[in-house]
């Protein structure tokens, strides 16, 4: 892609006092690269001038340059090195020349965008004073050397930023707690999904390669194959489920992968791994059950997904999952392979409780902030910010 053309296709379109907004984001994968292209989106379509900043890879999966935001390419991954920072913080730079504010996701996008802005007064053109948003995505769920450099990130950054949105209300805590001078709620709202493509009963032969299952539970877990998604412990409790005899579907691909895949050969567990899925709405449809087996999560995309599509979801009691779902799901504590098997067992084993469930979510949803919902906030705390100067 040409990105110097599409730079200047968008400057031509530029209307004289509109509010000039930078997005910037490190490792675009899952929920935060679907929230910042929904969020690039919606604020173009609001009139604001979007820049996004992220790894050319981002750009890519997410489709950044399609949503009528520039397109800005900076390699800000985890792995990039201190040589790659500097180059990454002059691009920075760069792309906030002019801005009327910043808005960083996630805790190395923050840290960069703030030392891109420190230095701003040698640069013409960029104001040190730009105010400087950072949503916070995570929780910190690092050990040792780790834990302690990510508290010091985390500070630094909490501290820096202007205002700070948090994905969840433990994550606004959080903030605060570190030093930030504002801290606010920013519910993210899950991308509505397409339709599904297939019926129920197709769904579910794709899946059991042609057999006619009927009876045979199927249960579905999506996501990124990292240590936070602890789907190792959603192998432990497929392992206590032999008598029902499930299959179990974890869609999503990652670094725990191959280890995962090697555990479930070795167990002769019921597990199918087909990695990384562009048809989620056809694996909702499918699923008897969703299972999120994580050691933390903010607003599940997953779990929003599945509660939309009347799916029953068996969740850990972690972070902002039960102030998203209320009553209408199953939550055990984190870690427990035999309570999130029992939790399956019962549900699987009550077809009403079944459909009690896929209606109180139907019902929990309609309490949620939609993604005009969260386009709308992030724009006023912008133009809050602006104004306040």
């Amino acid at each position: 892609m040409d990105h110097s053309a599409a730079k200047g296709a968008a400057a031509a379109h530029e209307e004289p006092g509109q509010l000039r907004a930078v997005l910037v984001l490190s490792a675009g994968t899952g929920g935060i690269g679907a929230h910042v292209r929904s969020l690039a989106q919606g604020l173009v379509a609001h009139g604001v001038t979007v820049t996004v900043c992220a790894p050319e890879s981002a750009d890519t999966r997410f489709g950044f340059s399609r949503t009528g935001a520039r397109f800005h390419p900076v390699d800000i991954t985890p792995t990039a090195g201190a040589r790659s920072d500097a180059a990454a913080i002059g691009e920075l730079r760069r792309a906030f020349t002019g801005a009327d504010v910043v808005h960083a996701h996630g805790l190395r996008a923050g840290l960069l965008s703030d030392l891109a802005l420190r230095t701003a007064g040698r640069f013409p053109g960029l104001r040190p004073e730009t105010p400087l948003v950072v949503t916070s995505h995570h929780a910190m769920l690092a050990t040792g050397l780790d834990r302690r450099l990510q508290r010091l990130m985390e500070r630094r950054v909490a501290r820096a930023a202007d205002l700070v949105l948090g994905a969840s209300s433990d994550l606004v805590a959080r903030a605060r707690e570190l030093g930030a001078t504002d801290a606010r709620l920013g519910p993210i709202a899950a991308p509505p999904l397409p339709p599904a493509t297939l019926d129920r009963e197709a769904a579910r032969a794709a899946l059991f390669d042609g057999k006619d299952e009927p009876a045979r539970p199927l249960l579905l877990a999506i996501g990124r194959l990292v240590p936070q998604k602890s789907f190792g412990l959603l192998l432990d409790a497929a392992g206590r489920l032999g008598d029902l005899d499930p299959l179990v579907v974890i869609a999503g691909d990652g670094p725990d992968g191959q280890a995962l895949r090697e555990r479930v050969a070795a167990e002769g567990l019921p597990v199918r791994m087909p990695g990384h899925r562009t048809d989620v709405p056809d694996l909702l449809a499918a699923a008897d059950a969703v299972v999120v087996p994580s050691r933390w999560e903010a607003r599940s995309l997953v779990v929003q997904e599945a509660m939309r599509a009347g799916v029953p979801v068996v969740s850990t009691a972690v972070g902002g999952v039960p102030e998203l779902v209320g009553d209408a799901a199953v939550l055990v504590p984190y870690g427990d392979a035999a309570a999130l098997a029992g939790a399956v067992r019962a549900l699987i084993g009550d077809p009403q409780r079944r459909a009690d469930l896929a209606e109180a979510g139907r019902q929990q949803q309609l309490t949620w902030p939609d993604e005009s919902d969260t386009v709308a906030q992030v724009l006023s705390t912008y133009d809050e910010l602006v104004q306040r100067g």
